[in-house]
């Protein structure tokens, strides 16, 4: 693509997402700085605007992300992660039954085939997911709209759910810390060592590893009392702001057409994830008497970098739910060629194969 037009493309998504992410966020919506920019960019996306976050930008916001919540981390929180095995069993126990209801929903109310069905209802890896359907024939497509959509509607509904049951209030400003020069040497040290980590733990192929690579390294540095800079409150939201034009333009490319007809499904398989996720994360707060945020956070099947941001900008324990999903991304990546090793049939033709161009970009979950 010509410089001038990755620019301009990038140019119009940012400020459509500064614009609806700037919209919900200082009404004091809870998520609302990323659920307005999803929002924003998605609608223009669909409504045929050419939306784009260029890739390295794409890479540069999961860094940031991970520095953030990395420096909420204290030596306590990690060492509570000792009393959440239980909880991720009954998570992994959850997932399996998520993807088998929702495989059976889509076969039986739309009539997809056995190989789409199993692959839109993996709660999670969509990047994998898409890969495994190329390989074995399933509709590309559809797949990436069930799964596209099951993203948007959790990032977009889940925060504002839990403050309609009053479990979630409008979230105040963090402080952050003051740029000094002293805060820029401390945050030269914190950049370099998230870099470094988000690099080793993409490279190992590690689920979501820009996002948690710099996560660790960043809590690392603050759980040991190395480092005490936190990013200002302006950075995280404009790092919200970003992440919900990545998620947007997901959409871009996709003809209005084709995403109405795959509304219903998208929609219904979700109805039915959603349910059983709420179901077992029941059992958990009953069980081990959580806070009900955090658990309904760490069980929701979406991507990992929105329910990580999420989580922080709640004030979430991010140890609790990135345990969690972290979890979840590798029972997907393990279970689901598993699944679908035995469905392997003739390649659709061409037309049903064909993913969306923003869909073909890298993902970090």
């Amino acid at each position: 693509m010509p410089l001038p037009s990755l620019l301009a493309r990038t140019a119009e998504t940012l400020a459509l997402a500064t614009a609806g992410g700037l919209g919900l966020g200082l009404t004091g919506v809870p998520g609302g700085y990323l659920s307005g920019a999803i929002l924003a960019v998605s609608a223009a996306a669909l409504a045929g605007r050419p939306m784009l976050v260029p890739v390295p930008l794409m890479r540069t916001i999961f860094v940031l992300l991970g520095i953030s919540l990395g420096s909420v981390m204290t030596p306590e929180m990690l060492h509570g992660m000792a009393k959440y095995p239980l909880s991720i069993a009954v998570l992994l126990v959850g997932m399996s039954c998520i993807g088998l209801a929702c495989a059976a929903y889509l076969r039986i109310v739309h009539g997809w085939d056995r190989v789409s069905a199993y692959l839109a209802s993996a709660p999670g890896g969509m990047s994998q997911v898409l890969a495994i359907a190329a390989e074995v024939g399933g509709d590309l497509r559809a797949i990436a709209i069930v799964q596209s959509m099951r993203v948007v509607i959790i990032a977009v509904g889940l925060p504002s759910g839990l403050a309609l049951i009053g479990l979630a209030s409008h979230v105040s400003r963090p402080a952050g810390s003051p740029m000094t020069w002293a805060s820029l040497d401390e945050f030269g040290i914190l950049a370099a060592a998230a870099i470094v980590g988000a690099v080793v733990f993409h490279r190992l192929r590690f689920p979501g590893g820009l996002l948690f690579g710099a996560m660790f390294a960043s809590g690392a540095l603050h759980g040991t009392d190395l480092v005490h800079f936190v990013l200002p409150w302006w950075a995280t939201k404009t790092a919200a702001i970003a992440l919900g034009a990545v998620i947007g333009a997901r959409f871009a490319h996709m003809p209005l057409r084709l995403f109405v007809n795959f509304i219903g499904a998208a929609f219904g398989s979700f109805a039915v994830a959603v349910t059983i996720a709420a179901l077992f994360a029941t059992v958990v707060i009953r069980l081990m008497m959580l806070p009900v945020p955090e658990v309904m956070m760490a069980f929701a099947p979406g991507s990992v970098d929105a329910m990580m941001l999420l989580a922080l900008s709640l004030h979430l324990d991010p140890v609790y739910v990135g345990a969690h999903h972290v979890m979840r991304i590798f029972f997907v990546a393990l279970a689901t060629p598993f699944m679908v090793r035995r469905e392997k049939g003739k390649p659709k033709p061409a037309a049903a194969t064909q993913v969306p161009e923003a869909m073909q970009e890298p993902m970090d979950e």
